[in-house]
């Protein structure tokens, strides 16, 4: 596909900043981008431009030229967003937070600072108000909860866990 698009990308380049552009030569370069192009939004964008660029073949109607001509630049856009060159990990899984990251994210705790047992207790018990049982929370909500302190005030205890 990147072959295609590496040629498909100097053609549109070179019939959009054309004057007057070709647009027989314009509706072949898009069909073939229907036929051949695996990337949905480039076949739809291209399938939207080539009723307007046949047209434009047949007309030399300024309204419609116009059209054919912000089509066939949303057809260039689409190849030039498919060929910029992208930087970092693509399809990466988000990283996968530790028990103690979840743990303090339940007490609502920050995650990068160091915590003493009079924080965790503090955070524990702010958290409790409004998950215990007995004022409308759920006990599977509270046990988590109970379980995060637990987790972060005594760590090596829960490490099998």
């Amino acid at each position: 596909m990147m072959e295609r698009l590496d040629s498909w990308k100097p053609a549109l380049e070179r019939l959009r900043s054309a004057h007057p552009p070709d647009w027989a030569e314009a509706g072949r370069l898009v069909a073939e981008i229907v036929r051949m192009s695996s990337d949905v939004t480039l076949r739809q964008a291209a399938e939207q431009a080539l009723p307007v660029l046949r047209q434009a073949a047949d007309n030399d109607d300024h309204g419609v030229t116009l059209a054919a001509h912000r089509r066939l630049g949303v057809v260039l856009e689409v190849v030039h967003d498919l060929t910029a060159p992208r930087f970092g990990r693509r399809n990466a899984l988000p990283k996968q937070m530790s028990r103690e990251d979840r743990a303090r994210k339940v007490l609502g705790l920050p995650l990068a600072v160091q915590l003493t047992c009079e924080d965790i207790n503090q955070a524990y018990r702010r958290a409790a108000k409004g998950m215990h049982p007995d004022r409308g929370g759920s006990a599977e909500a509270f046990i988590d909860l109970a379980a995060a302190r637990d987790l972060l005030i005594h760590p090596g205890a829960h490490k099998d866990a």
